[in-house]
């Protein structure tokens, strides 16, 4: 026991003292908070900076779109939404003109089409082109068309086409002798606030906030999981290509060794998940005052109750132990880096299924597909995890889940230490699947 001890201290100073280590447990938190608000301000400064050309064949909607729109106080949860759709985003240029009188309406754009390919420095270039039929008010088979240079700039043309039919529409009922103050009060849209209410009958704040939250926390369950069992994975062929496992297998015996390795680089992650999770706590705090102040209707400490944090540690410590035994199976089967990375990576993209199913399983957690997930091995700790933040499942479903990968870490650990007292002084080629099958029977 003592032997098993010496290597766990072993493993989680070696680590912790390392600085990429030091760096990542400061500076992973903001790293994620980047890569899940850099794209989302991209996307909004996309929106930025557009000129589009609207070609009416109606002749009618000059007032919607004569002139660029400026909001005096642009409300940033509105934008952000979409939800104003009478107003178009602030950076905008609409350059109008009414093709009512023309011919042809592809003959009065074919010019503005042009203009989308001239160069950005003659000061004329288009980034798109919106031609509104002549039949838009009384024509059941009327279709707007909208010109682009890119096939994906789906922001700018539901924002044109948003206007443009909110206008249309207006046209419509005044041509009805409706008055316009009334066709405002009448087409006025009721906004949605989304609450999720629990089995107990407490209210909570849903939404999209939830839907980020619970993308990031998955992360956070889900990247340490793998990075820290490549460093096991990495660690045992090292150890094994300079001969050093031969001298510890000498004072200790395999399980020992594999056990202490095993449990070294836990204690490194779960020393890492609790500066996180300090971390979070400490910024949730924070959230949630100027969140208060600022008036927003996101309740952040919704996700930071005490039950959230015991149950991140727990199905943490489940998701390691159930994935490092599969990176430790390949580093004592292996004799190089590059070899071990072949064999895992097949069997590493099936263990992030959830991963790549998160957005179906935090919109939709108590769907038969999410259920299934979390009560399966190897997949139950992370789906679990999620579908607890966002939602409120049974407790059988919970306890089951856990139970399942108890197991699930036992058999793998039953499989893994026959496999690794064996693969541990195994050298030359990789081994194949039916050699690894004869080492676990002899083992």
């Amino acid at each position: 026991m003592n032997k098993m001890f010496a290597v766990i201290k072993r493993e989680y100073l070696q680590a912790v003292r390392k600085k990429m280590f030091i760096f990542m447990t400061i500076f992973f938190p903001v790293l994620m908070a980047t890569v899940f608000t850099v794209p989302m301000i991209m996307m909004a400064k996309g929106m930025g900076g557009k000129s589009v050309a609207v070609i009416d064949g109606t002749g009618a909607l000059q007032s919607s779109f004569g002139h660029q729109i400026e909001p005096a106080a642009p409300d940033p949860k509105k934008a952000l939404s979409g939800s104003n759709r009478e107003e178009l985003p602030q950076s905008i240029d609409v350059e109008y003109v009414a093709a009512n009188g023309t011919a042809s309406l592809a003959a009065a754009a074919k010019p503005f089409l042009h203009r989308l390919n001239v160069d950005k420095e003659t000061g004329r270039r288009l980034d798109a082109v919106v031609l509104i039929p002549r039949n838009a008010f009384d024509g059941s088979d009327a279709k707007m068309t909208f010109y682009s240079r890119s096939s994906t700039d789906f922001i700018t043309q539901e924002r044109v086409a948003s206007v443009a039919n909110r206008a249309i529409q207006r046209q419509r009922l005044a041509g009805r002798g409706i008055d316009a103050r009334a066709i405002d009060a009448l087409t006025r849209e009721v906004p949605v606030d989304s609450v999720q209410l629990s089995r107990s009958g407490e209210e909570k704040k849903g939404g999209a906030g939830n839907f980020i939250v619970g993308f990031i926390f998955a992360a956070l369950l889900i990247i340490p999981s793998f990075i820290y069992g490549l460093e096991t994975m990495r660690g045992i062929v090292q150890e094994k290509s300079e001969r050093i496992v031969e001298v510890l297998v000498s004072s200790m015996t395999p399980r020992q060794l594999l056990t202490g390795k095993i449990l070294g680089v836990a204690a490194v992650g779960l020393t890492q998940v609790t500066v996180w999770l300090t971390v979070i706590a400490a910024a949730g705090t924070f959230g949630i005052v100027s969140a208060k102040m600022a008036g927003f209707g996101f309740n952040v400490s919704q996700f930071l109750r005490p039950m959230v944090f015991v149950y991140f540690l727990l199905f943490f410590i489940l998701g390691y132990l159930t994935f490092v035994c599969v990176y430790a199976i390949a580093g004592a089967s292996c004799n190089t880096d590059k070899e071990a990375q072949q064999l895992v990576a097949p069997i590493q993209i099936l263990m992030m299924v959830p991963w790549f199913v998160m957005a179906a399983i935090i919109t939709n957690p108590d769907s038969t597909f999410a259920v299934a997930l979390s009560l399966m091995p190897v997949y139950g700790p992370i789906t679990m995890f999620v579908r607890i933040l966002v939602s409120e499942p049974p407790v059988w479903h919970v306890l089951t889940s856990i139970a399942v990968s108890v197991v699930t870490i036992a058999v793998f650990f039953y499989v893994t230490a026959k496999i690794f007292r064996v693969g541990i002084l195994s050298y030359g080629k990789r081994p194949t699947i039916p050699e690894l099958w004869r080492w676990l029977k002899v083992a």
